[in-house]
């Protein structure tokens, strides 16, 4: 029997597009995210990817200087990254925020669900970022690695198998 080995995100690549002004910036990262992770075939939690896309582009529309927000993609060997380029030079603080408050979460959620998130200027402003560890091959899958928007191995109520 002649088998191959698993498809795996490939090593290096790199993606960068200018979003569209405005509310509609987040929208449209989120789904250049969920195209890219499932084009280059990467092993991370698709929806985290994309809320934790969606948070750093609403902060960057937000709080940002008004100008262009760009959104930057790259894989490497282990692990997802994506960076929100924006005009204003002030860096994101993490916040305690109060159990009733209707904002001011979304970089404690982007702390908590990623493997690493930082901030740095640059000339032009600056770039938030987040990473994504790749997930293992869960046992039984076939060898299939990758993207995953979901899975917790909980029977599923409407087929009865593990999601």
């Amino acid at each position: 029997m002649n088998t191959m080995a698993p498809a795996r995100a490939a090593e290096l690549h790199a993606y960068r597009v200018r979003l569209t002004t405005g509310p509609a910036a987040a929208g449209e990262a989120r789904g250049q995210v969920r195209a890219t992770i499932c084009a280059w075939n990467v092993p991370v939690d698709t929806d985290v990817a994309v809320l934790l896309t969606s948070e750093l582009v609403t902060n960057a529309i937000k709080h940002g200087a008004g100008g262009p927000v760009r959104l930057g993609i790259q894989c490497t060997r282990d692990q997802l990254r994506v960076e929100v380029h924006d005009t204003s030079p002030s860096l994101p603080v993490l916040m305690d925020t109060a159990v009733d408050a209707t904002d001011g979460r979304g970089l404690v959620l982007v702390a908590a669900l990623s493997a690493k998130w930082g901030a740095y200027r640059t000339p032009a402003g600056k770039v938030v970022y987040f990473t994504l560890a790749f997930q293992p091959d869960p046992a039984g899958s076939g060898g299939r690695g990758g993207a995953r928007s979901h899975g917790n191995g909980h029977p599923d109520e409407r087929t009865g198998r593990a999601s």
